[in-house]
């Protein structure tokens, strides 16, 4: 199974391009995202690129997929477990970066997630319901602040609730103890990996 190419570009398409490794040609198609990374590339430039490879028995005749980065790969292979999303459609979704299609996720926000290309409202609720809670390690830093106060609520409370009532903490050290996780850990986006990092972290 190829999982990476490295060699040159032989020919550039409008979703897709040939790449020359080895003597041989392979032709891996790009979303949107990898596309734009790659426009200034001509004929002959060196590419790198991570690969999913896929091949069913629906569909024998194998169909590379292209990204710049691993994260770019992991975060498709988490897009195409959501129902009615498979590695075609999902490879035509992402236009804009994975961190911001992960953001609009855990923010629940329907009306982002349906501008991206084959994605309507069922589907984008489908991603929210499959992918919410799931996608941490895809946010950037301090996106968390663009998320709506109640999904901070949804974040904190939970928490709060656990350490106060089920392990006796006083409420201003559980508080205290919430936050100063959230100001070392602004990428955190589920209650459960919040508790985590407070147990993780010796109260001072």
């Amino acid at each position: 199974m190829i999982g990476y190419i490295e060699g040159s570009i032989l020919q550039k398409n409008d979703d897709r391009i040939l790449i020359l490794a080895n003597q041989i040609g392979y032709e891996v198609l790009l979303p949107t995202i990898v596309l734009e990374s790659l426009k200034e590339r001509k004929t002959g430039d060196s590419v790198s690129l991570f690969i999913y490879f896929h091949q069913t028995e629906k569909q024998p005749k194998p169909v590379l997929i292209g990204f710049n980065t691993d994260e770019e790969k992991e975060f498709f292979q988490r897009l195409i477990t959501v129902e009615d999303i498979g590695p075609m459609k999902a490879a035509r979704a992402l236009t804009v970066p994975v961190h911001d299609i992960a953001c609009a996720v855990e923010a629940n926000d329907i009306d982002k997630l349906q501008k991206l290309k084959g994605i309507g409202k069922r589907t984008a609720q489908k991603m929210i319901a499959s992918l919410a809670g799931k996608l941490d390690k895809f946010i950037l830093p301090g996106m968390t602040a663009i998320l709506p106060k109640l999904k901070q609520d949804e974040l904190i409370q939970p928490v709060l609730d656990i350490l106060i009532e089920q392990l006796g903490i006083k409420p201003v050290d559980a508080k205290r103890r919430v936050t100063e996780t959230l100001s070392l850990n602004p990428a955190i986006l589920t209650p459960e990996a919040l508790l985590e990092e407070v147990f993780r972290a010796r109260p001072k």
